[in-house]
């Protein structure tokens, strides 16, 4: 696709922390782009748990075509709490999940499918100057350079169909419910050949060109099948990349004690969803933990904390996570519409982030730091303007 001088990019701010991360995300964007001759046009959408409690829905009519329509996505967080009670109001009792969940199913999961955003991508970079919290103290526990592999996700199936079943005696009362494990070759191959490429992309950068696949092979059929598909994928179209396998128990472990064995990681859907949290203890925590959505067509970007709703309002929280998830962003558009303006604005958003924690002068409370939120993306906005090209 050709380049552009405006990319038109929905937010989706969300409740509870969302709206205020996003907002230092969009500031980031706007300051990095803008040196780089490039535009963003922004148009919100809102939504999420505190838009239902007002609304009696998810978010506006016609927010799935927006979507559709925008060059990206970005999204803050969502979350199915009560602002103030913090009770899960927003599920219906007793109905299927696709239909019981009120709030953050179709901004999340949602679009996830809809859009088919088929790979979560989830890079676990350990930046120089970051201490970890451990047990309550601030220790520099792994080494920056050594902890710098990418997760990619499977985001369409498996466990996170929305599909489930209960299990009824002969008096009719629930004994019990099921959610099947549904794992597709197609789907497997497109998450995986994706992975596949991006270990080829990393190895031309001087990376090891190293794929590990982490499943539960040896118990679970559905993962086996996964597996299977990997390989074959591999040694079909991917004789140059070194293929490894992983028990996801013994990987959560592996990668916090050896970090610096992996280099791109593909994994089912659940169990992404575990090791790339996971795995964001060695980066520092949630607080700059990046995440993308991204599918054949579409792009949707997110920081990976969620709504964290307990610290709403109170500027408390680390925008880096959506900082970094926005030059994400930048770094997709740039490389699908072969804008050399947005892979260069990425390049500076993450040199900013990347000089701000070396620093360690403007950093928030996860980080050993008592600054605020805006304080840092405020900072980070500066060291964006103040770069030499």
């Amino acid at each position: 696709m050709a380049a552009r001088d405006r990319y038109q990019i929905v937010t989706l701010p969300g409740d509870g922390i969302g709206p205020e991360v996003t907002l230092q995300a969009v500031s980031a964007l706007e300051s990095a782009c803008s040196r780089h001759g490039v535009q963003l046009v922004f148009e919100e959408i809102p939504g999420g748990g505190e838009y239902y409690l007002e609304h009696g829905r998810e978010w506006p009519e016609g927010a799935e075509e927006r979507c559709a329509a925008a060059d990206a996505i970005l999204l803050g967080g969502v979350g199915a709490q009560h602002p103030e009670t913090r009770e899960n109001v927003f599920t219906r009792p007793g109905e299927p999940y696709e239909t019981a969940q009120l709030a953050g199913y179709a901004q999340v999961i949602g679009n996830r499918q809809r859009l088919q955003l088929y790979v979560n991508v989830r890079p676990i970079r350990l930046y120089p100057g970051v201490r970890h919290q451990v047990s309550g103290r601030f220790l520099s526990v792994w080494e920056p350079g050594k902890v710098d592999y990418v997760v990619c996700r499977e985001n369409t199936e498996e466990a996170y169909t929305g599909r489930s079943e209960d299990l009824h005696d002969a008096g009719g009362r629930t004994i019990a419910r099921t959610t099947p494990l549904v794992v597709t070759k197609a789907a497997t191959e497109r998450v995986c050949r994706y992975a596949y490429r991006l270990a080829r992309k990393r190895k031309q950068r001087g990376y090891p060109g190293k794929l590990t696949c982490v499943v539960k092979s040896n118990i679970v059929g559905a993962h086996r099948f996964f597996e299977e598909v990997y390989r074959e994928l591999g040694r079909r179209e991917f004789p140059d990349i070194e293929q490894d396998v992983a028990m996801f128990d013994a990987f959560c472990m592996w990668q916090l004690r050896n970090p610096e064995w992996y280099d791109v990681v593909v994994a089912p859907n659940l169990v992404g969803d575990v090791i790339s949290d996971n795995g964001s203890t060695t980066q520092g925590g949630m607080g700059l933990a990046a995440g993308a959505n991204i599918g054949d067509e579409h792009g949707m970007f997110e920081p990976i904390h969620g709504s964290a709703p307990k610290y709403r309002g109170q500027d408390k929280v680390n925008p880096l996570a959506a900082i970094l998830s926005g030059a994400m962003m930048c770094e997709w558009l740039g490389e699908r519409h072969g804008d050399s303006r947005l892979e260069r604005a990425s390049r500076a958003i993450e040199a900013a982030v990347a000089g701000v924690l070396a620093a360690g002068e403007t950093l928030t409370y996860d980080l050993g730091g008592a600054a605020r939120g805006s304080e840092v993306g405020a900072v980070v906005c500066r060291a964006i303007g103040a770069a030499r090209e």
